[in-house]
This record gives C-alpha cells, structure tokens and sequence, in this order.
C-alpha cells in the first residue's frame, strides 16, 4: 500500500511514440496521461518550485515526448522527455492523482498559459 492511495499500479506502458502513458491501477481504475501534460505537471522543482508560489508555467511542449521510464524503488517512476527534462520523480500516488484531477489541471494549465501570453 502507498500512503493513503491503497492502491498499486498493474500497468504502465508508453504509447504513440512516447506520446502517451497509460496506468493502470489495481482497483481497476486506468488513465491515459499525455506527455505533454505529465511535463508540465513535473513533480520537480524546477516546475513545482519549493512552494505553491513558485510554481512554473511551462511552455512550449505541446509535441514532447517520453523516451524512457525508470523505476525508483518500489514507489515510482523517473520519466525522461525528449526535451532533456528527467529530474521528476513520479509517485504511483502523483500519478493517480494526475489522472483522477485531469480536467481541472489542464484547465488550470491553459488558463496559466493564456493569462501569461504564452502557447502550448
């Protein structure tokens, strides 16, 4: 069990040319992530920053893709972008609540991007 998730991943695998990951998880729960939006939401802090107001809008990534998974211990991975971004670890719990919070992230996203002049 992972933290208050409880639950495990059974699947993880690259699609469209690293274009896409899904997870599976074994409550039966599933979630395609673009990698365009696992970048922007890098659990790094270079995009998270060390506090909510240091957070980075990131642009321009709207064809990255993902070359590699890494395994980190038995509690997540490390991806590697095509852009040469790796340094965030993805927790199976990170990755879930990515997938469970799509909508109102990638909202969120976009409206960041747009009140900043900037593009996908």
């Amino acid at each position: 069990m992972i933290g208050n998730n409880k639950s495990w991943p059974t699947e993880l695998r690259l699609r469209g040319e690293g274009r896409t990951l899904t997870i599976a998880f074994d409550d039966g729960k599933s979630f395609d992530l673009a990698a365009e939006y696992l970048r922007v939401e890098s659990p790094s802090a270079e995009v998270q920053g060390h506090s909510p107001s240091e957070r980075q809008t990131v642009p321009g990534k709207q064809n990255v893709a993902i070359k590699e998974i890494q395994p980190t211990g038995n509690y997540a991975v490390r991806l590697l972008f095509d852009d040469g971004h790796s340094t965030g670890i993805y927790s199976w719990t990170w990755l879930r609540e990515l997938g469970e919070q799509h909508d109102q992230k990638w909202r969120d996203y976009l409206a960041s991007l747009s009140a900043k002049g900037l593009s996908r």
